[in-house]
Order: C-alpha cells, then structure tokens, then sequence
C-alpha cells in the first residue's frame, strides 16, 4: 500500500514579524498546502494520508479556521485522512476536536483520539496505532503503548505520533519524548512523527515529514515544504519513503557587508538567484552591515531595498550600511563654499558620536547630496 505522511499544517498561525499586507497571504497559503497533498496523494495513488498531530496552531481557533482544513479535505473523498492532535491542539475537555465533531465530519476524516489501534485502508489490510496528546506536555511516552497492541495478523502496522525522539537534537525537549526505537520495540512497519518543521529521517522505519509549508527563516534549507510517500509492500518489508514538494515558499537568511557598488549588485544576484522564475515566493531576513559612498547609498536605496523589496514577497533587512563619503562624492558640492563646508562637517558628525548622532547627520549628507546632484552643483 501507499501512503501519505504529513504533519504541522499549523493552521491559523500567526507570523508575529508580517505586517497586514503578507500575514493573510502565509496562512492561505497553509490551507493550499492542504489542496497539494490530497493532489500529490492522488497522483501518486496514495489510499490514505495521515496527519501526524498540530493540524492547528492553537486550541480555539474561529469558527472559521476551525472548518477550513476540513473544506479542503472534503474535496477529496477517495482518500482518507488519519489525525491526530499534537501539542499545539491537543485534545481537551470541550475542546477545539469535540468543537469538529459537532460540526459533522465526512466519513473520509478520521480524528483518532484515543490510544487504539484502527483500520488505516478500507480493506483493512493496514492499521494504525495513534499516540495523539491530551495535555502539551506530556510526562512518559505517549507511544509506549502500541508494544503490546496487538493488530490482525499479517497487518502492516503504522504508527503516528507527535513527540520529540531522544536523540533528536541536541536540546530534545523533557517532555512528549518517544523512544527513538520505537519502530522496532512495536514491530511497525513504519511510524509517522510530527513535531520537528523539517524533514528528518530516524531510521528506515521512522521518519519526521515536516511542514508542508515553510514557515520560518531558520528552516529556509532545513528540509520543510514536503510530504512523504511511503510506499509499504508488507508488514517487514522496509518502506521506501519518497520526498515530494508541496510547499510555495521560500526562506531564506543572508547576510552582507558592503563596502562598494560591486557588493551591492551581488548581493542583488545572489536573492534574486534564490528563485529566479518567481522572487514573489521568496522571503529573506538580510543582515547587512559595512559603510558606502554617497553614490552608492542611492543605489542600495534603488537596488535593494526599493527593488528587492518590491520583487520579493518579504525583504526584512536588520542594520544598514553606514556612510563612508569619498573625495569624488564631496566633489558634488564644488570645490568650496558654504555648501561644501557644511557637506564636510556633515560627513565628520557621520563618522562620529553615537549612533543616533550618526544616523541624522548621514541622512542630512544624503539629502544634501541629492539637492547638490540635482541642482547641478547650483548650491555651491
């Protein structure tokens, strides 16, 4: 059989750092994921997905997002589709799961949230063992049980839990841990995880999918923006596990220290380079440090931030280029004169003080030059 592996939709996130114009547009793009998934599955002639917990970002989400995952599953009634709940909503008394019961799930959706093993196919050729959370945090490994669950005999059996293994990571959690044998102490043919953002492999039986989408810089080449088939042709045999994109998003850090115009257009080339058929599905965090002449300032404004800014779907920039005028930019308010005199106080005061003091002086040189440049040297 072949199935789908899939897990931190994180439905109704909030990206605390986007403004009112990109925020919408990250948690649409969420749901659309959604859509993928259940084409990929088709496609790939998947019978089932599951969900390996924190199909929502937080327990008591509007009636709205709690019924828009739903929607988009709906539209795909020949595949059925295994949750969980993970530590983002976990299922508690009166909580976001009853919320989804009372709304009337398709038969095709499947919450499991109780420790019981269930039929994964129609057929019942497969079953799932689920170790959802009732609590955040959970004290003891919520997969202990599924050792001495017994299952059909000649059942493949597949786990799905939402959990942290022990050694995953350096800095693995206290809590909701799972024995990183588990696969093995449980006889599964293959055991689902979700938690970690990004794709991870455990062993050859035990794997993390990941989030479908992006969803932060840090996971920009860590492995997110994927679901897993896997494809199982008995209860021993090994699962071959396939990595499929389904995410539209791109993160990205970066960081640069500029220093003349030649750094400015690589910089501009090496973000563009990121996707160049469409830089709207890019996001990048830039560092950016150095000092530049007054010409060059004008274009970093126009290339980078003006630019850039405009191409990309978010250019977040942390520090800026200092001010470092050269002969050839004071040169642009004549060769003396009052003008001259105050452009070159001007560049002292930006190249002393503190920061602030630095900032107001640059930003007055940078107004002075630009009123010199266009007056053509009519203010000397």
């Amino acid at each position: 059989m072949r199935l789908l592996h899939t897990s931190d939709w994180q439905i109704g996130k909030v990206f605390r750092f986007a403004d009112d114009d990109i925020l919408p547009v990250l948690q649409q793009e969420r749901l659309e994921a959604i859509g993928r998934i259940g084409r990929l599955a088709r496609a790939q002639g998947a019978e089932c997905v599951v969900v390996a917990g924190d199909i929502y970002d937080h327990l008591r989400p509007s009636e709205r997002t709690l019924r828009q995952p739903v929607e988009r599953m709906r539209q795909f009634p020949d595949l059925r589709w295994h949750l969980i709940p993970g530590n983002h909503d976990f299922n508690e008394r009166d909580g976001l799961w009853e919320r989804l019961a009372r709304t009337g799930l398709p038969d095709h959706i499947v919450p499991h949230l109780a420790h019981a093993p269930a039929p994964l196919d129609a057929a019942g050729t497969a079953w799932v063992l689920p170790a959802g959370l009732g609590h955040r945090h959970v004290i003891g490994d919520p997969t202990a049980w599924m050792d001495g669950t017994a299952t059909p005999e000649g059942a493949i059996r597949v786990g799905l839990a939402h959990g942290s293994v022990r050694s995953f990571g350096e800095e693995a959690p206290g809590h909701n841990l799972l024995a990183i044998d588990r696969a093995r102490q449980a006889g599964l043919s293959y055991l689902a995880l979700g938690d970690w953002h990004g794709a991870q492999k455990i062993d050859a039986r035990t794997w993390y999918s990941g989030t479908p989408e992006v969803d932060g810089f840090d996971l920009g080449g860590a492995g997110g923006g994927q679901a897993l088939l896997v494809s199982l042709d008995g209860p021993r045999a090994e699962p071959v596990v396939e990595s499929h994109a389904v995410g539209r998003f791109r993160w990205a850090r970066a960081q640069a220290v500029l220093t003349c115009a030649d750094d400015i257009v690589a910089l501009e080339g090496r973000l563009r380079a990121i996707d160049p058929d469409d830089p709207s599905r890019v996001l990048v965090w830039l560092a950016v440090s150095g000092a530049l002449g007054l010409s060059d300032l004008e274009g970093w404004q126009a290339r980078i931030v003006d630019g850039l800014g405009s191409a990309l779907r978010l250019l977040r920039i942390d520090g800026a280029p200092g001010l470092a005028p050269s002969s050839d930019d004071l040169d642009a308010f004549g060769p003396g004169g009052a003008v001259r005199a105050a452009a070159e106080t001007l560049a002292r005061q930006a190249g002393e003080g503190d920061e602030a003091a630095r900032a107001i002086a640059a930003a007055a040189l940078q107004r002075l030059y630009l009123l010199a440049r266009d007056g053509a040297g009519g203010l000397a």
